[in-house]
């Protein structure tokens, strides 16, 4: 007699074999000959137009087209998309810029699942890949979206410009698109942002190239990524409180150290080539409507070459919700005036012909916004014939999506972000032979839309459930929701008996539980930290009557507060998974019986309950002793946490200790009078900017850290490196705030070092009310390790004036 865990291992077997040889199964299937579906695309005749011609340069192919069309062709092609972006006397397609790629190409206008490819390679959702803090990773996930965005294109099922990544900062716990997001640190988060954009808009993992190769040849960018929502954009729907009404009152230095740094980094590292400006005003200002923003700061002082798209419908928000502008066509003025170039959504299409007939508008505003966004399907190689023949891409087709080699990168960033909160007497891992039966109970354990992936996705190659992996363990695996209506486990208290039973036979109990797209999502903020419903209950009820160990599984965006249960001695373990992908159960499985050691460290900080007090509104980051206002993440905050930012354990123990590192610096007279005259004529840019990058480069300093594994199993350490100011916590200074991490794999007793190179004047400096940067404050600077409070783990460096 087969058990029903053997049969499940089969089963999961098969679906999994099945799912990673798919698109291979269907290329075999339609055979080497198969007919290739028709790309619409403009310049089918290249001899016809100037604009077609691949020997002239990208500059004069785009004059030349914005050159022939109309006024009224202009408006329609002012938007993502129409039947009116259909320039048929030039032979131009519709062409749809509205392309989803949070993680992995998503459901969205221009990307369609009804053809030859059905489904694309769903990751974890970006706060759980930040929880790996691997820069790698990061790269290699843009890449392989891209590539099976590349693959959608040639297959006529999806465009080449993604409106992703999400670089926001995770500001409040709140906030129901925390789950899209690198987490709240603006390093961590500006870090992501240049390495995924590189692997978006590149396909070789990036070691300091430059995409921006002028040209006539083939495609210059892969993909085109866009940096949104610019900026302090975390509000979504908060009790009476909406996205399209909201005015977030930001001061200067909150803007030019927190919320502001991101976007800086995707444009002036990462070179993305989009930029989306976000629904909410800030200080009174739609941010589309912001010259201040788009052009004079992004365009301006970061040197975005790129179009800027409205968030959909922001153009209309201005007249419709916030009354900023009196009409449609005064909106769409504002908008396309401060620098804004393509809108999603009609309004601009509808509006900007009476815009320029009334005097609001110019044809130059108009035929630069044109330039700005067509230039960027030039860099695509849009207009450079049949992107099938596209040399470096044109091969690419249904049989490069769900690859094995995609799949185990889904496998493996989830493994990576996995994050281990406690291990009481070290019950993690199980062993497999000695747990012959197995509980695997909670609303998130065997669902899947609603969970495992999050929002932003699309059909995933395949789904492995927390239970349909843990099930490949063990000769008997038994499952119970515990809820009788998914996550929100409102209802009949007869499933938190059943499920209870069940846990007082097993030798080993998994309970997982958490949020889900009912609780947190865009257009849906969280007005509670608790877990829903009856979902505590659940968790205390079957821990009481469990035979053997109890481990409980997180699955959510955003942190709850688990206050109630996390020092409770019958809850051994307990991890965190955020939304894992389409490959979660299976990574948690790994976990939870060894075949992996987790390593990933929280994003984001954990609060209680109370902390629901701070109204959402308030967009301050400092706290104010006036108020009793406790300030915002790690950096600012000082009052009690269920768990910190960076936190994370691992199943082997690792020391680490500073090697070198300078102990003293002088700033020579050179140096800091260039900075000051720096800051004099553009007080936004720190001394680190191009042009004054002599000055900062002696102004660099190395650090080395020594990292041994103590323990028995080889694991992987996140070491990140803290800095703290001389002035910190007065005045409005950090508490701490972090300027590098490593990501070091170690066997059992192994040692590593780890480099860091900080830049004193780009990463030590801070920002001032005024919204300038200040020079290096005088005095000591401590760098310490992780959130250890052991002196061991600490360096001074004392920075000095010179005499």
């Amino acid at each position: 007699m087969t058990s029903a865990g053997s049969l499940l291992r089969l089963a999961i077997a098969i679906v999994v074999a099945a799912s990673i040889i798919s698109g291979q199964a269907a290329a075999a299937a339609d055979g080497p000959d198969a007919r290739r579906p028709r790309v619409p695309h403009p310049c089918q005749e290249p001899a016809a137009y100037p604009f077609c011609d691949v020997n002239l340069s990208n500059e004069d192919r785009v004059r030349d087209l914005v050159s022939r069309f109309t006024l009224e062709e202009k408006a329609r092609l002012l938007v993502n998309m129409g039947s009116g972006s259909n320039i048929t006397r030039l032979g131009l397609p519709a062409y749809e810029w509205w392309q989803e790629a949070l993680h992995g190409v998503a459901d969205s206008p221009g990307a369609r699942f009804k053809g030859r490819v059905k489904s694309a390679t769903s990751f974890p959702q970006p706060i759980l890949t930040a929880a790996s803090f691997n820069k790698e990773l990061f790269n290699k996930i843009g890449q392989v979206i891209s590539t099976e965005a590349r693959a959608m294109h040639n297959e006529n099922q999806a465009g080449l410009t993604f409106w992703a990544p999400n670089i926001n900062i995770f500001r409040d716990p709140r906030w129901g698109r925390g789950q899209e997001t690198p987490g709240e640190d603006p390093y961590l988060t500006s870090i992501y942002a240049e390495y995924f954009v590189r692997g978006m808009q590149e396909d070789d993992e990036y070691e300091g190239q430059n995409l921006r190769t002028s040209g006539k040849g083939p495609a210059q960018l892969k993909t085109s990524a866009c940096c949104k929502h610019f900026t302090a954009y975390d509000i979504d729907q908060w009790y009476d409180v909406d996205r399209y009404d909201f005015d977030a009152k930001v001061t200067q230095q909150d803007l030019l150290d927190t919320y502001n740094p991101p976007f800086q980094s995707c444009i002036e590292d990462g070179k993305a080539s989009s930029l989306m400006c976000s629904y909410n005003r800030v200080n009174g200002v739609p941010t589309c409507a912001d010259y201040n923003l788009l052009t004079k700061l992004a365009r301006g002082t970061w040197g975005f070459d790129g179009y800027i798209v409205s968030d959909c419908d922001a153009v209309q928000v201005m007249y419709a919700n916030s009354r900023y502008a009196q009409t449609p066509e005064e909106a769409v003025a504002y908008a396309l005036k401060a620098g804004m170039d393509l809108n999603c959504g009609d309004t601009a299409s509808n509006f900007t012909v009476e815009a320029v007939h009334s005097g609001l508008l110019n044809t130059s505003d108009i035929d630069k916004a044109l330039h700005n966004s067509f230039t960027v399907l030039y860099r695509l190689g849009y207009f450079d014939g049949d992107p099938l023949n596209d040399p470096k891409y044109g091969k690419l087709d249904h049989s490069n999506i769900c690859s094995p080699e995609h799949q185990d990168l889904a496998l493996e960033a989830a493994l990576q972000g996995i994050v281990l909160l406690k291990n009481d007497q070290n019950t993690l891992p199980l062993s497999a032979d000695k747990i012959r039966s197995l509980a695997v109970l909670g609303p998130n354990a065997n669902d899947t839309v609603n969970t495992m992936l999050g929002n932003y996705a699309g059909p995933p190659c395949v789904y492995v459930t927390p239970y349909l992996g843990l099930a490949q363990y063990v000769p008997d695996a038994s499952y119970h929701p515990g809820c009788d209506n998914g996550t929100t486990c409102e209802g009949r208290s007869d499933f938190i008996r059943g499920a209870a039973k069940v846990a007082t036979w097993t030798d080993a109990v998994v309970v997982v539980v958490g949020l889900s797209q009912d609780q947190e999502r865009e257009a849906f903020d969280r007005t509670s930290l608790r877990l829903p419903g009856q979902q505590e209950e659940l968790i205390t009820t079957v821990s009481r009557v469990a035979k053997g160990p109890v481990i409980l599984v997180l699955m959510t965006g955003g942190p709850v507060d688990i206050g109630f249960i996390k020092d409770d001695p019958k809850i051994q373990s307990i991890l965190w998974v955020g939304y894992p992908g389409q490959a979660g159960g299976q990574a948690l499985a790994q976990v939870i019986f060894g075949d992996r050691n987790p390593g990933g460290k929280l994003p984001m900080s954990w609060y209680p309950e109370s902390y629901t007090e701070v109204p959402m509104t308030d967009m301050h980051m400092r706290p104010d002793e006036s108020t009793g206002y406790p300030g915002r993440t790690y950096r600012f905050y000082s009052g009690d946490v269920i768990y910190r930012f960076g936190e994370g354990m691992s199943y082997t123990t690792f020391s680490s200790s500073f090697v070198s590192a300078p102990s003293v610096v002088t700033a020579s007279a050179n140096s800091r009078q260039s900075c000051s005259q720096r800051q004099r004529d553009s007080p936004n840019i720190p001394c680190s900017s191009a042009d004054n990058a002599l000055v900062c480069n002696s102004m660099k300093i190395e650090i080395v850290v020594s990292v041994k594994n103590d323990g028995p199993v080889a694991g992987t350490n996140v070491v990140l490196l803290y800095h703290t100011s001389p002035t910190a916590g007065k005045d409005g200074s950090p508490l701490q705030k972090l300027v590098g991490f490593e990501r070091l794999y170690l066997e059992s007793m192994q040692e590593q070092k780890a480099l860091f190179k900080v830049n004193l004047c780009r990463q030590l400096t801070e920002a001032q009310t005024d919204g300038t940067w200040s020079n290096l404050i005088e005095g000591v600077h401590t760098f310490s390790l992780g959130n250890s409070n052991d002196p061991k783990h600490e360096m001074k460096l004392i920075y000095e004036h010179p005499s």
